[in-house]
């Protein structure tokens, strides 16, 4: 049987992975960067004991291999009887990792931010909260999309290493395949074709929210 009729005999292993892939993926992207925004909104107040946790959190996060941490989430949380499904600790794993990675990256762009654009809004009577959300994130959430991108294409790279705690991504699906029939060379092509495809579909969005930031002239501060 010709090796790529046998891939096509199995894609639905593949569109199952995909799918799973997806899922994970866009779960963790959105609920990490809600964590980055809250976190880097919580260093607003300038509460040394907040400050100090948070960036003893990111420094954690920055020291260890994101494996390590799925490792520990799946098999390590049983020694204190808090037993994980491989799906739920991969995505918690990721989750954690990456919205520790996406609040530095915001963080690095605050810091840019010219303190101008703050006075100016709290001479309006703007909270500290509306400063924030109308003026410090949309603005500092613009110019760091660049980083963003490369973000979520790591965060979605990191999916195929939950293959290793039995999630049914699409490296695992490659992987069975290719251990049942023994076509490594084409399995992975596979995979490595839909990491490739969904990739330049995130550099396109990047690309067309940065033409809309700029749009909305949010590329100066």
């Amino acid at each position: 049987m010709n090796q790529w009729a046998i891939i096509w005999s199995a894609r639905e292993s593949f569109v199952n992975g995909l799918l799973a892939t997806l899922e994970l993926f866009i779960i963790a992207a959105v609920v990490g960067l809600m964590i980055g925004i809250i976190l880097c909104y919580l260093m607003e107040y300038q509460n040394n004991v907040i400050n100090r946790l948070i960036i003893a959190f990111v420094s954690l996060m920055r020291a260890i291999p994101f494996l390590i941490l799925a490792y520990l989430l799946y098999y390590g949380l049983p020694e204190i009887d808090i037993s994980l499904e491989p799906w739920t600790a991969g995505l918690l794993a990721l989750i954690i990792y990456h919205g520790a990675y996406f609040f530095e990256i915001l963080r690095s762009q605050r810091r840019l931010f010219s303190g101008g654009y703050i006075e100016a809004a709290t001479s309006q009577g703007f909270s500290r909260y509306k400063t924030f959300r109308r003026i410090i994130l949309p603005n500092i959430f613009s110019s760091a999309l660049p980083l963003m991108g490369n973000q979520l294409i790591i965060c979605l790279k990191d999916t195929a290493f939950l293959s290793i705690i039995t999630v049914q991504e699409i490296t695992a699906a490659a992987n069975s395949v290719q251990a049942t029939w023994f076509i490594p060379f084409n399995a992975f092509i596979v995979a490595i074709a839909l990491y490739w495809g969904i990739s330049i579909l995130l550099e396109l969005l990047i690309k067309r929210l940065s033409v809309y930031g700029a749009r909305r002239g949010l590329t100066h501060a």
